[in-house]
């Protein structure tokens, strides 16, 4: 399905808080972090020319966030950029000075990280995020993970010395005990949503995320003019939404907010006006999206810089993993979890609808951006899908710009 934004406050500016969060300084502090890292290396852009013939555009790029600081995920941009900063800003507060990213190894500012115990919720990715970004500063971890988490991602959060609690519930139980929990013990909750009375920290993870697009526009032969990204609790597809807007003005591309059809709490937002809590029912495959709830903050920036809001089945986001799996006519094939290739599936969805695509303004001069948020993070279950192992998937040739 596909609704136009129709809400009152449709393009108009974004809240001057969101703003100051999302825009260019924003990006550039997120920069500034990820200069700190050996492998923080800019992930690639690729092209797939073959696609844009297919579905009658000009261009289609996608940002393959599978390599993002080896986290398998676009996550790794946030939870763990929010943890330096907290810890940073704690420090700063108990030695009297200003500290910066060079000073996370400092001995005083460990010892601050040390006592500091960070908590979250999460589908996978997030989670693995704050975990790395906590044993990075030296602090202490507690993930909390609800019953459709695989033992395969579990996994690959502990091993950062995450302490892994689960939660016989849904991800938004999840996220309601860790918050209970944390509160009980003095812990600091580093959530990818929001509720009323806790904004901030969402929006530090969310202003990791501009980064993606940061990147993008010094890799692109020319920016988008549509854009299509997944969204779970909503926090990638407003940072991305956001910045574009806030740098590219009247010349800002079309944007599209992908949702699941069993979990379409920011599409059921966009029908009712305001923040939807949908019912919890069979879970998608698509798990990183697995949410019934969507944050407040990330739905105050979408009915302003969203243009459209749409859902997909769950066939389409596995025929579009396998598509990026063996794509034809010469394009480069791309590892795409359950979730990675939402957002393309969503533009493949408007290309063949006659009415999306006159809504859209999809024409021979559109160029289509949209980004790959994980690889294969949990990879039987990418071969389950797909029919072959992550590994044996080509690796990244021509089209992509390092």
């Amino acid at each position: 399905m596909f609704l136009p934004n129709r809400h009152p406050d449709h393009a108009a500016p974004l809240d001057p808080i969101d703003a100051a969060t999302l825009g260019p300084a924003g990006a550039a502090r997120i920069e500034a972090f990820l200069a700190g890292f050996p492998e923080a290396r800019q992930t690639t852009l690729v092209a797939l020319p073959a696609l844009a013939r297919a579905t009658g555009v000009a261009a289609v790029h996608l940002k393959d966030e599978g390599a993002r600081l080896g986290l398998g995920s676009f996550k790794a941009l946030g939870g763990a950029y929010a943890v330096a900063l907290l810890v940073l800003e704690e420090a700063g507060r108990r030695l009297g000075r200003t500290l910066g990213f060079a000073d996370l190894d400092d001995p005083a500012v460990r010892a601050v990280a040390a006592a500091t115990t960070f908590a979250c919720a999460t589908d996978g990715n997030h989670g693995r995020s704050v975990a790395w970004g906590a044993a990075r500063v030296g602090a202490r971890s507690v993930i909390f993970v609800h019953r459709g988490v695989s033992d395969a991602r579990v996994a690959a959060i502990a091993r950062y010395g995450a302490e892994m609690v689960r939660v016989e519930g849904s991800y938004d139980e999840s996220v309601e005990e860790a918050a209970r929990v944390a509160a009980r013990e003095g812990w600091t909750v580093v959530s990818d949503t929001s509720w009323p009375g806790y904004e901030r920290i969402p929006g530090l993870v969310m202003q990791g995320y501009t980064a993606i697009v940061a990147e993008a526009l010094r890799q692109l032969p020319a920016p988008p003019t549509h854009v299509f990204v997944q969204c779970g609790v909503g926090g990638v597809a407003a940072a991305t939404a956001a910045h574009f807007a806030l740098r590219l003005g009247p010349d800002r591309p079309r944007f599209v907010v992908v949702d699941p059809a069993r979990a379409a709490c920011m599409f059921e937002s966009a029908r009712a006006g305001h923040p939807v809590k949908v019912a919890e029912g069979e879970p998608t495959v698509m798990a990183m999206l697995d949410c019934y709830d969507p944050s407040p903050l990330a739905w105050r920036v979408l009915a302003r810089v969203a243009d459209g809001f749409m859902t997909i089945d769950e066939d389409e986001a596995v025929r579009v993993m396998r598509r990026l799996a063996e794509p034809l006519g010469g394009d480069p094939p791309v590892v795409a979890g359950e979730s990675g290739g939402v957002g393309l599936a969503g533009f493949l969805r408007a290309a063949v609808d006659p009415a999306i695509r006159a809504a859209l303004r999809l024409d021979a001069t559109a160029r289509i951006f949209v980004v790959v948020t994980e690889g294969a993070t949990d990879p039987a279950r990418y071969e389950h899908l797909v029919g072959r192992p992550p590994a044996a998937v080509a690796a990244r040739s021509a089209g992509a710009v390092p």
